[in-house]
């Protein structure tokens, strides 16, 4: 089953940072995931986030209102996989 990972966020540096190095993550670690972009602040509020980035997999909200580096990254993931 494909881990879902969304970043949240409206388009700001951070936020795009966030989605190319998740994209790293992902890539780097054979994580079989489909990663999306959600732009919309009404769909962000929906997941209870008031500052963005965030970073969303199997939609629970892992990481909020800041920028982390790829191995915590990569340790949400983790996390979220093996339950």
């Amino acid at each position: 089953m494909k881990t879902k990972i969304k970043i949240l966020g409206t388009g700001c540096p951070k936020c795009i940072t966030l989605m190319k190095l998740t994209t790293e993550v992902v890539n780097e670690n054979n994580f079989e995931a489909e990663i999306s972009k959600v732009e919309d602040i009404v769909q962000i509020m929906n997941y209870g986030v008031v500052s963005t980035p965030a970073l969303v997999v199997n939609e629970k909200v892992v990481i909020s209102g800041r920028l982390p580096s790829k191995d915590e990254i990569k340790k949400q993931i983790e996390n979220q996989i093996n339950g």
